[in-house]
């Protein structure tokens, strides 16, 4: 226990240049201790005391501004940067060498069951204000954008930015979206080409069908007359 105890109190040095003294971070970095306050309402929630294991979080929420649900299991080293507002959700799941910042949003979407937070594999970064929504993975080393919304899967390696979010950087090459994004304007003007064009031959047809009924009834006049003269 003591070990984990030291190693995250080092990573906040590891982490955050204004960090001075040890008595300093133990008594006045909020990140960690809504991290080791969630590790006993984690406990707590192991041993299906899930009342003692809410209290607990609500507690540290109150204290520290961080809400961590006691389901989510997060692993070591996680670094909690101005924490204030940082929500992380049941199912959530955090790896190794974590780094949030405030205002960070790991949640769900809707009310359907099971897994429905995000799992945030090791050596991470979720930059300020992200959102980071539903049952995704965002993959090792990768690099969330301050404001961020990230709705789908993220690739390792990858930089993540914007509304919704969008990969910019994989292992270490920049992605060119603008074929993508050329190719699926074309792809939709030729949808709208196509549904043009069948609603023209639709109504060719309706043309032609009414004028071959109109040569039917003036035949079928022509008939009635020479049979009646």
């Amino acid at each position: 226990m003591f070990k984990r105890l030291r190693e995250d109190i080092h990573v906040v040095f590891k982490h955050d240049p204004a960090a001075r003294s040890m008595f300093e971070v133990i008594l006045t970095y909020s990140g960690l201790h809504a991290i080791w306050a969630h590790r006993i309402a984690h406990w707590f929630w192991k041993k299906r005391l899930f009342f003692l294991a809410r209290f607990t979080s609500q507690a540290s929420r109150f204290l520290t501004g961080v809400e961590i649900h006691p389901g989510a299991r997060i692993g070591r080293r996680l670094f909690i940067d101005h924490g204030m507002g940082i929500v992380i959700g049941e199912t959530c799941e955090i790896g190794d060498d974590v780094v949030l910042f405030q205002g960070v949003t790991l949640g769900g979407t809707g009310k359907e069951k099971g897994k429905r937070h995000p799992t945030v594999e090791d050596n991470v970064m979720v930059s300020t204000g992200a959102k980071v929504i539903g049952a995704i993975t965002l993959g090792k080393n990768s690099k969330i954008g301050a404001g961020s919304v990230v709705l789908k899967d993220v690739p390792a390696n990858s930089t993540v930015v914007g509304v919704p979010g969008k990969v910019v950087v994989q292992n270490g090459v920049r992605v060119n979206r603008s074929s993508e994004e050329e190719l699926v304007n074309k792809v939709n003007a030729l949808e709208k080409q196509v549904a043009m064009l069948e609603h023209k031959l639709n109504m060719i047809e309706k043309r032609s069908g009414e004028s071959d009924n109109q040569n039917l009834q003036y035949a079928n006049e022509k008939k009635r007359d020479v049979h009646s003269n």
